[in-house]
């Protein structure tokens, strides 16, 4: 602790404890609390309280009142238990009665404050804040405090009751941990007199007939299984895996909807992963029993581990493609096509049931697909699904959302009027269609599969939203068919389907709606990055009128519209003039229009959207190399560059910085020295005459008022950037070797010039409109100029000004201190830090 916070802490301390000062700001108190932690992270010695006596003041002091504020004394109970984590410390508190006094029963416990959540709040998490040694666990146990933090599990508020949960686990790692003198065993079990207190607890609470005692300790055990992976979790488990069993099938108390977390979260230990003995029973009794929306999320977890009995595997996915398979079956009587499972786990007529019912048909679909794209994210399944099966399944989902689909069977029937026009079910089934694209699989249903999805996307029923998701899974299916028509030989199907899709398109972007023009624009350009290099997909495109339509969307009345329209624009020039051999024939596409109409949205376009897709689009295109000539690409970034450094959107002003990094970088490469041994002349003079020209070529484009000007900038991330890029040009054009003698600039016009700007940058944003016309004798567009002040200016300081937080003297404990202070009105207004 510095001396200026010694001395302003008595102060604070005094004002916080006075009922007659008005309340000081949570957020102040919690911030004291952080840095109280801070300081005794790595001390544990006794010296922070008694070199500070008014810290134990302070505590008797809010003790003593009547009628404590409910937030300074949660604020003292944490208080107290962050001093008392050290032992030495916790000695110290105790000679002083201060803890008895807190968290026994003479404590905030029997008062009236107690009401108030947020000193509830406070004393579970001073408790656990002191709970590191013997000394404390001692403490709670002996006065009662086990009684009271079991009794918190079932507070109304959520917060405490989590937080006294974590605590009792804290508490029984902690004594078997630090308590136990030999290791525990199922045999001979022996535990400390704290942990058998809980335990003993925790025992009666899961025999005793309340559903509410038995939930809060199924949390806890959920909750320290999922914690803890020690040994002795097994000999605690033994002791209540009957009663935890018969959970399964008991119908006076219902919680079983518990079961599936605790059982997954030991699982994932591998004190009971890889055993093979009663707990994988134990999974496989519930999948069985629990009703299918309890064992979905139990399934899917099961189904990630790598180890695991391959027969509880398969009753797993079993569990999980249940719900699949009814539909399949429902959709037609007699079964056409191969069912996803050949037997099921439970009773088929309980999903059927549910399947049936409208207030459940949509929540099981729903998690079952959720289940499924989980899975499917996966790089490596540990299972092998039915693809083929599965894919049938969720094409019979999506027609009977959209009423595509006149099912035979009752069941069928009943389904089918639920899910019409279901938009969660359509959205997840098609998030799960999407993923499934990337599976390699049986593609005999493809053709059935683009007629769902074409159907789906030239419908008027489609809510935007689903055409959306439509759009994402018919671009990815499009992937995949292009690998499959490479293989297989099947041009004709592929031609006749992009056909199709580039007509439903052309409907899409002429369409009323802004999100559907504007999902419609995104699909294209997914489409774009995907397939430009294939024939099929160039010529079906612009075959079409889509590059007509898109490039009339420039100029729609939405902004989200019109930056989509400019990123769908800027990917068709990789198609319709980048390409090394572009399918065009005569002059449809004219390169300098779209750049002039691109360059005009920059400088015009009111919103900030469509400007900074331009800036996106250019950068891209100068990444890929396709904006001509060295000569030209200067013109080219200089006239974007006037434009962008004026503009008001800071992400525009970083994109034109980015423009200048790539640019920068192009051109001391092409420039620069070849990579050959056997260069005939010195290569110290080559060095600097390439040089001398790249920096001529970054002068001429007017880069570097820019640059400069931007160090000033007051949007911070510019500023960064900006000073990112002079590093690495001067570590281009300075080795490090010749950086030291460079740093003089002489007693000239350019020296006082240089020593003008270093004067000016280090006034930061105050300084950010400073003039670069000459005028303070630095020409920002004079090689020798730019060549000292890359040498001269120190760019290392302004870096780390720039990256140092702008509120690091806010946040200082001393100013912390302050505020709290001048919260409460003991020192004059204008010594406050108020921030």
């Amino acid at each position: 602790m510095t001396r200026e916070c010694a001395v302003l802490l008595p102060r604070v301390c005094a004002a916080l404890a006075d009922p007659r000062q008005p309340g000081s700001d949570d957020t102040c108190l919690e911030k004291l609390l952080d840095w109280f932690q801070e300081l005794t992270l790595f001390d544990s010695t006794v010296q922070l309280v008694q070199d500070n006596p008014c810290l134990t003041e302070f505590i008797t002091s809010v003790l003593a009142l009547p009628e404590p504020s409910p937030s300074i004394l949660s604020f003292t109970l944490r208080l107290a238990g962050i001093l008392a984590a050290s032992e030495n410390r916790f000695q110290h508190l105790q000679q002083e009665k201060l803890l008895a006094r807190l968290f026994g029963r003479d404590g905030p416990l029997n008062s009236a404050v107690w009401e108030d959540a947020s000193v509830r709040s406070g004393w579970v998490q001073g408790v656990h804040n002191m709970m590191h040694h013997q000394p404390a666990l001692h403490l709670l146990c002996s006065g009662g405090g086990i009684d009271v933090i079991f009794t918190l599990q079932g507070d109304p508020s959520l917060f405490v009751a989590s937080a006294a949960s974590q605590l009792l686990v804290h508490m029984l790692t902690l004594s078997v941990e630090s308590e136990t003198t030999k290791p525990l065993s199922t045999k001979d079990c022996d535990w400390p007199a704290c942990a058998q207190m809980i335990i003993k607890r925790i025992e009666d609470s899961l025999q005793s007939s309340s559903a509410s005692h038995i939930e809060q300790s199924l949390k806890l055990l959920t909750s320290l299984f999922g914690s803890c992976r020690a040994t002795w979790t097994e000999v605690l488990w033994l002791g209540i895996a009957k009663q935890i069993e018969s959970f399964l099938t008991e119908e006076t108390v219902q919680v079983q909807h518990m079961l599936a977390n605790l059982l997954l979260n030991m699982a994932w230990s591998p004190v009971f992963r890889d055993t093979e003995g009663s707990f994988w029973a134990l999974v496989t009794s519930a999948l069985e029993h629990l009703t299918p929306v309890q064992a979905g999320p139990l399934a899917v977890g099961i189904l990630r581990l790598y180890k695991c009995p391959q027969d509880v595997r398969i009753q797993a996915l079993t569990v999980l493609l249940q719900p699949m398979d009814c539909i399949l079956r429902a959709a037609s009587q007699p079964l056409e096509y191969a069912g996803l499972l050949d037997e099921s786990v439970s009773d088929p007529i309980t999903v059927e049931s549910l399947l049936s019912s409208r207030s459940s048909c949509a929540n099981l679909l729903c998690q079952t697909l959720a289940h499924l794209e989980e899975l499917l994210s996966l790089s490596r399944l540990p299972v092998d699904l039915p693809y083929t099966s599965l894919l049938r399944s969720l094409m019979t989902i999506l027609q009977f959302c959209n009423g595509f689909l006149s099912p035979a069977s009752p069941l069928g029937s009943t389904i089918s009027r639920i899910l019409i026009n279901c938009l969660r079910v359509q959205r997840s089934a098609l998030d799960v269609l999407a993923a499934l694209s990337e599976r390699k699989g049986d593609d005999t249903l493809i053709g059935s599969l683009f007629d769902l999805l074409l159907a789906y996307l030239e419908s008027p029923n489609t809510s935007p939203t689903v055409l959306k998701k439509t759009f994402q899974a018919t671009s990815k299916w499009l992937v995949r068919l292009q690998e499959l028509s490479c293989s297989n030989s099947q041009g004709q199907q592929t031609e006749k389907i992009l056909e199709d899709v580039f007509l439903v398109l052309q409907k899409r972007l002429c369409s009323p709606c802004w999100e559907v023009r504007d999902s419609s624009l995104e699909f294209l350009t997914v489409l774009i990055k995907c397939l430009r290099d294939q024939d099929e997909f160039r010529q079906s495109l612009l075959s079409s009128e889509v590059p007509r339509l898109t490039e009339n969307l420039l100029e729609d009345p939405e902004s989200y519209v019109r930056a989509s329209a400019v990123t769908a624009v800027g990917h068709l020039a990789f198609i319709t003039y980048f390409a090394p051999e572009s399918p065009v024939v005569g002059n449809q596409y004219n390169k300098e229009n779209t750049v002039a109409k691109l360059q005009e949205i920059l400088s015009t376009d009111p919103e900030g959207f469509p400007r900074r897709a331009v800036i996106s689009i250019f950068i891209k295109w100068l990444r890929q190399g396709c904006t001509g000539q060295l000569e030209d690409t200067e013109q080219f970034v200089s006239r974007v560059i006037q434009t962008v450094q004026h503009d008001l959107d800071w992400e525009v002003r970083l994109g034109g910085l980015e423009l200048i990094e790539v640019f920068c970088s192009q051109t001391i490469c092409q420039l620069g020295l070849p990579q050959c041994p056997y260069a005939p002349v010195s290569s110290a003079v080559t060095s600097s005459i390439h040089w001398n020209e790249s920096l001529q070529v970054f002068c001429r484009a007017k880069l570097f008022s820019f640059l400069f000007r931007s160090l000033c900038d007051c949007d911070k991330p510019v500023g960064q950037r900006a000073c990112d890029v002079l590093l690495g040009l001067r570590s281009n054009f300075y080795p490090v070797s010749t950086l030291e003698g460079s740093q003089g600039t002489g007693d000239s016009a350019v020296g006082h010039g240089i020593a003008w700007l270093q004067r000016t940058l280090r006034q930061g944003s105050l300084a950010q409109n400073f003039p670069t016309d000459g005028s303070n004798g630095v020409d920002f567009q004079d090689p020798e100029n730019m060549m000292l002040a890359l040498g001269a200016i120190e760019l290392e300081e302004l870096h780390d000004e720039l990256n140092r937080s702008s509120d690091h003297v806010e946040k200082s404990p001393q100013s912390l201190l302050q505020d709290i202070l001048a919260t409460v009105g003991t020192i004059e207004e204008n010594e406050a830090d108020c921030y």
